[in-house]
């Protein structure tokens, strides 16, 4: 019996496979690996993060930004799958007018997705708040993914 390789995409691929999804794991070091669920927008260069300001990760990320981030795409029965691992470094990012960008990114994201309002929760909003509550208000850290130095993507299907 001979060893099968999964085979590897090609970056037009896992770009692909970003832009379809919208959500993430991200994998932080500590004593023990710690996973937690993110949603996440691209804009074609860097992956965006709204991050509450209380939690385990916020410890982490302070301590030590390198992460893995995760995406992965399959049918409930794993006949087709797609993952892609992302290795680099949380960053907080600064900038009032990028951080409005990215906000307006998550809005725009959750409403054209249809997602629950429940989400708002997950991102440091009441579920009552408008979409608006995103842009305005800073319930969260906005960070993005720098200094990608691994990228692992894996399928299993043309």
């Amino acid at each position: 019996m001979s060893l099968v390789k999964i085979p590897l995409m090609e970056k037009e691929e896992y770009d692909e496979l970003i832009n379809e999804n919208y959500i993430c794991r991200i994998a932080f070091y500590g004593e023990y690996p710690y996973i937690a669920p993110f949603l996440y927008v691209f804009d074609g260069k860097y992956l965006y993060f709204l991050s509450t300001k209380y939690g385990k990760k916020i410890d982490r990320f302070h301590s030590n930004p390198h992460v893995a981030v995760e995406i992965e795409k399959y049918l409930p029965d794993l006949s087709e799958y797609r993952f892609v691992t992302l290795q680099g470094t949380i960053s907080e990012e600064k900038n009032p007018e990028i951080q409005k960008k990215v906000r307006s990114m998550f809005a725009r994201m959750i409403e054209s997705r249809q997602l629950s309002r429940n989400v708002m929760a997950a991102l440091g909003h009441s579920p009552e708040d408008p979409l608006e509550a995103l842009i305005e208000k800073e319930c969260s850290f906005v960070w993005k993914l720098v200094d990608v130095k691994e990228i692992v993507a894996i399928k299993n299907s043309p």
